[in-house]
C-alpha cells in the first residue's frame, strides 16, 4: 500500500493533535498539518472548571503544546487562527481562511481527518452580544471568564443547565466565594441520570446552600441595551439580580464543514464513520466529539462525546490515515465527575435509555457504607444496576459516593464488555481492610439482590 504523503487535520483541541502525532509516528515521511480556527491546540477541556476554581493554578497548565513546541517535538505543522471553509473532495484540497489577515488559500491533501469537535448549545433567552453571559467550553472561554471576574465586582452568578458541566461550574464558582444559583428546565438536577441520584444531588445542593430552580420554561430577561448586560431575571415572579451568567445546556457535534461537503451524517446527528473512522468519502476520516460511535450495549449508533473515546478514535484515525489498518470496537459510556464532596459515575445505559431502546429490563439499588462504620472516614455510597430481565446481562449502572465509585464504574464497564451476567457481582471475592474498603462491598449487595 502506498502511504499518503500529505495528511491534513482540521481541528485542534485534544483529538486533532492526537491524530496528527499518531499519523506522524506511523508514517514519519508524511507531511502532517493541523489547521485550528482558535488560538490553541492540544489543550485539556475536562480540566477547565478546576482552573477556574484555582485548584489547577494557571491556565497555561492545561495548554500542553504551542504550535512551535508541537512542531519541534512531533514534526507536525500547526496553523492556529486558520478556519477550513470548504472541502473539494474531487480534487482533494481544502480552502482555508487565515483569520489573522482574512486571506483565503488552497491546501492539498492525500488524506484528511476532521476533528472539529463539538460546540456549546445556545440558549435563546440571551442576546448574542451579552457581555456578561458565558460558556465554559474552551481555553479561550476560560480566559474570558477569568478576566471578567478579575475586572468586575462579581458577587452573584447563575448557571443555566444542571448536567455534569453545569454542576462542575457551580462548584468552581462556589470555591471562588460567589453566590451561585442553578437553573434547570427539568424538575431535578442532573436529569439525564437515575431519579434517585437526581434527588441525592438536590439534597447536596441544599447542603452547600445552592438555590435550585427547576421546571423553568418561561424566563423574562431584563437586558441593558447600553451596557450589553443581563441585569436580572424574572423566575416564577421573583426578580433575581446576577452579575454573571453561565450557560451549560449541553453540546452538539460541530458538523458544519462535513454537511457543506456532503459527507454522510448519522442518525445521532454526528458524522457517520465506519470502524476504521472513515467517512462516506474514503479519503476523509473523522474522530472526536463530531462523530457517532457504536454503543456496545445497544449495538446501535450513538453520540457519546467523552474525552477518552475521542482520544482513542483520534489515534485510530491518525494511524489509518497514515496507511494503517486499525479497527475500533463499539464503545461503553463510562462517565465520571466530582460535585462537592461526592463523585458520580454513570456506565452503559440509564434506565431511561434502556426503555427508549425497547429493552426488557429491571433495576436494583442500595446504599451501603464505603468503609466499615467505625472508621471516621466512612460515608454512604448509592449504587444502581440496570440489567436485562431474561438474560441478566448488565446494561448499565450509576453510583454516587466517594472515590471508590470510579473503581465500581470500571468493574461494571469490564463486565458489560465481556457480557457477564449481573449476578456475577455476588460471586466475586472483594478485598477488605478497614482504612480502604468495606467488609461487605456494595457491588456484592447489588449482585445478591439480582440473584
Amino acid at each position: 500500500m502506498i502511504k499518503p504523503g500529505k495528511i491534513v487535520i482540521v481541528g485542534g483541541s485534544a483529538a486533532g493533535p492526537a491524530a496528527a502525532a499518531k499519523a506522524k509516528r506511523i508514517n514519519p515521511e508524511a507531511e502532517v498539518t493541523i489547521f485550528e480556527a482558535g488560538d490553541f491546540i492540544s489543550t485539556g477541556t475536562c480540566e477547565i472548571p478546576y482552573v477556574l476554581s484555582g485548584e489547577i493554578p494557571k491556565t497555561e497548565d492545561v495548554v500542553f503544546y504551542s504550535s512551535e513546541t508541537f512542531k519541534k517535538e512531533k514534526g507536525v505543522n500547526v496553523f492556529t487562527k486558520h478556519f477550513a471553509e470548504e472541502i473539494n473532495k474531487k480534487d482533494k484540497f481544502i480552502n482555508v481562511r487565515n483569520l489573522n489577515n482574512n486571506n483565503l488559500f488552497k491546501f492539498n491533501y492525500d488524506k484528511l481527518i476532521l476533528t472539529t469537535g463539538s460546540y456549546a448549545k445556545n440558549l435563546p433567552y440571551f442576546p448574542s452580544d451579552s457581555q456578561n453571559v458565558f460558556t465554559l467550553k474552551t481555553i479561550s472561554n476560560l480566559i474570558e471568564v477569568k478576566k471578567y471576574i478579575e475586572c468586575n465586582k462579581v458577587k452573584n452568578a447563575a448557571v443555566f443547565g444542571s448536567g455534569y458541566l453545569g454542576l462542575e461550574i457551580v462548584e468552581s464558582l462556589k470555591k471562588l466565594k460567589l453566590n451561585v444559583t442553578l437553573i434547570e428546565k427539568e424538575s431535578l438536577p442532573l436529569p439525564s441520570t437515575e431519579i434517585e441520584i437526581s434527588y441525592l444531588i438536590n439534597e447536596l445542593l441544599k447542603k452547600y446552600n445552592i438555590p435550585f430552580y427547576g421546571n423553568i420554561s418561561n424566563l423574562k430577561i431584563n437586558y441593558d441595551e447600553k451596557l450589553k448586560k443581563v441585569n436580572s431575571i424574572n423566575i416564577e415572579g421573583r426578580l433575581l439580580e446576577f452579575d454573571m451568567i453561565f450557560t451549560a445546556a449541553g453540546f452538539l457535534p460541530n458538523i458544519g464543514l462535513a454537511v457543506n461537503s456532503k459527507l454522510e451524517i448519522g442518525k445521532s446527528g454526528a458524522i457517520k464513520v465506519d470502524n476504521k473512522l472513515r467517512t462516506s468519502d474514503q479519503n476523509i476520516f473523522a474522530a472526536g466529539d463530531n462523530i457517532e460511535v457504536i454503543n456496545a450495549v445497544t449495538n446501535r449508533p450513538d453520540y457519546i462525546p467523552l474525552a477518552t473515546i475521542a482520544h482513542q478514535c483520534a489515534h485510530a484515525a491518525g494511524e489509518n490515515a497514515a496507511g494503517g489498518n486499525v479497527h475500533i470496537q463499539p464503545v461503553i459510556k463510562n462517565l465520571a465527575f466530582k460535585i462537592f464532596d461526592k463523585y458520580f459515575v454513570s456506565v452503559g445505559l440509564t434506565s431511561v435509555e434502556a426503555g427508549k431502546n425497547g429493552l426488557y429490563f429491571a433495576t436494583v439499588s442500595d446504599i451501603q457504607p464505603n468503609l466499615v462504620k467505625v472508621m471516621p472516614e466512612s460515608s454512604n455510597v448509592f449504587g444502581k444496576i440496570i440489567f436485562e430481565k431474561n438474560s441478566k446481562r448488565i446494561l448499565g449502572a450509576a453510583f454516587l459516593g466517594g472515590r471508590e465509585v470510579s473503581g465500581y464504574g470500571d468493574v461494571i464497564a469490564a463486565f458489560i464488555r465481556t457480557k457477564q451476567p449481573a449476578d456475577i457481582l455476588y460471586q466475586i471475592n472483594y478485598n477488605y481492610t478497614p482504612p480502604l474498603s468495606p467488609f461487605i462491598n456494595l457491588l456484592s449487595v447489588l449482585g445478591r439482590k439480582i440473584k
